[in-house]
């Protein structure tokens, strides 16, 4: 056999290599903010009455990030908002989608639950403004096109971090005897917010859950990009009258910039505190006297632990030069509890001997949402959604969902951590589990915050993990 001339293995070498082989894919990733400031005079949501903004403490924003493993890209972004409709969500999605690229299907929106922010979406006697809507709609998808823009290579970390001292579960069993009506004039077994440090408390009706897990991004040289926390706890609230803010979710993005040696605001680092699965969670220690605060002094107390704690953490994150990127999501179609036709005949009757078209006790505002809720379809569409960051999953809920749904979650997923953003993608009222449905409660009640069928929880619990499964790493 001939051997081959030099000069052509020569040439064969640097030819060969450059055809068979892929450069390795470059991980990027983007943040960035819009100002969802509104103007005065917009109703406010969070109060079963109707209040209007006078002024501005804080300024509001949607808050987003990019992540792009060279083939997927995903988008998770966070509104200062007590909760966003589906129908905003999906055209702002449509609006990023066209000026991205990105499919709706893998961006994630969703509210953070601040009770100081302009009603979007129509709860108890509050509702949205069409021209702030339209406003919101623009302006989350702005944040989303703009983190996009803003790629550059980068590394991922994960971290977690435990803060059980400013959560507790709110829902209180009470000593035989002591329960009040609920606005349908029967007896629940469980109190929402009972009497601090009373002697009528037994135990509380569920678990908390303390962890503040987060994901962390930097440049190639190592200098923060975003991070976005999630924590389950409802709000801390404790605002000036008439004022909009974005609670502790803001406070806390302020304090680990500060923490972080960046910049605070839409600039080379964008912190994000989201919200997990605190339906029956908030920062009252019921079995404590309460102590005069001033207004936002709580929220700063636990947005200043909340950052502490994800800074300590962050101490120990391992960054990573690339993780596989991945979403799936669903529609699950869900039953609606409708009154029947006595109920909404009773309910009239309650409204027309109402004082005037303001609703103040609770058997008319309950009454009021009885009526409403009669033109609702007898069955919606609940969008589930899971997205994957290596080993790292995130689960999607458009509801204020119980703690013990996301512990379970938590248990039973394949991936080796995960948690759920609630209030995302949409609005669906409140998720306990079948058993808290027995337990009756505030959460529990009939009301456009709280109408879907008994059994939704473990249908939703069983369909996510599904979309675990199917975008989970092949073993």
């Amino acid at each position: 056999m001939k051997s081959l001339p030099i000069l052509y293995l020569l040439c064969l070498s640097l030819i060969i290599p450059s055809a068979w082989s892929q450069d390795a894919p470059v991980f990027k990733a983007g943040a960035a903010t819009s100002n969802i400031t509104p103007w005065r005079g917009l109703s406010l949501a969070g109060s079963m009455r109707d209040r209007k903004m006078t002024l501005v403490h804080d300024e509001l924003h949607t808050r987003a990030i990019v992540l792009d493993d060279g083939t997927a890209r995903i988008a998770l972004a966070t509104i200062d908002s007590c909760m966003v409709p589906r129908d905003i969500i999906i055209a702002a999605k449509a609006i990023a989608e066209e000026a991205t690229g990105i499919r709706a299907s893998h961006m994630l929106i969703a509210a953070t639950h601040t009770h100081s922010a302009p009603c979007s979406t129509p709860v108890f006697q509050s509702d949205p403004d069409p021209d702030y809507s339209r406003f919101l709609t623009q302006r989350a998808a702005e944040a989303i096109i703009n983190a996009n823009h803003r790629r550059q290579p980068a590394r991922i970390g994960y971290g977690s971090g435990s803060l059980p001292d400013e959560v507790f579960n709110r829902r209180w069993f009470l000593k035989e005897g002591t329960m009040p009506d609920n606005p349908f004039g029967k007896k629940d077994t469980v109190k929402m917010n009972p009497p601090r440090a009373s002697e009528n408390l037994v135990k509380p009706a569920g678990p908390i859950d303390p962890e503040i897990a987060f994901l962390a991004l930097e440049d190639l040289n190592g200098k923060p990009l975003a991070l976005l926390a999630n924590y389950s706890l409802h709000y801390v609230g404790g605002t000036g009258g008439g004022e909009t803010s974005g609670d502790y979710f803001t406070i806390f993005t302020n304090r680990i910039a500060q923490m972080l040696g960046q910049p605070d605001g839409d600039g080379p680092f964008v912190g994000i505190m989201s919200n997990g699965t605190s339906g029956d969670i908030n920062n009252v220690d019921f079995t404590k006297s309460g102590k005069r605060q001033a207004p936002y002094e709580q929220m700063t107390i636990v947005a200043n632990k909340a950052a502490g704690e994800v800074f300590r953490a962050y101490q120990d994150v391992e960054f990573v030069d690339w993780v596989q990127l991945d979403a799936a999501e669903l529609d699950l179609e869900l039953g609606v509890r409708k009154p029947t036709a006595e109920e909404v005949t009773e309910a009239k009757a309650v409204m027309a001997k109402a004082d005037g078209p303001v609703m103040k006790t609770l058997q008319e505002i309950y009454a009021r949402e009885t009526v409403q809720l009669d033109d609702y379809p007898n069955t919606v569409p609940v969008r589930l959604q899971a997205l994957r960051l290596g080993d790292w999953a995130i689960s999607a809920i458009p509801c204020e969902v119980f703690v013990e749904i996301g512990l379970e979650l938590k248990a039973k997923t394949p991936f080796k951590r995960t948690f759920t953003m609630e209030l995302a993608n949409g609005y669906n009222g409140y998720l306990p589990t079948a058993k808290q449905h027995s337990y009756g409660g505030y959460e529990t009640w009939r009301a456009k915050s709280s109408y879907l069928e008994v059994t939704a929880s473990s249908k939703i619990i069983s369909e996510l993990l599904k979309l675990h499964n199917q975008i989970a790493p092949k073993k």
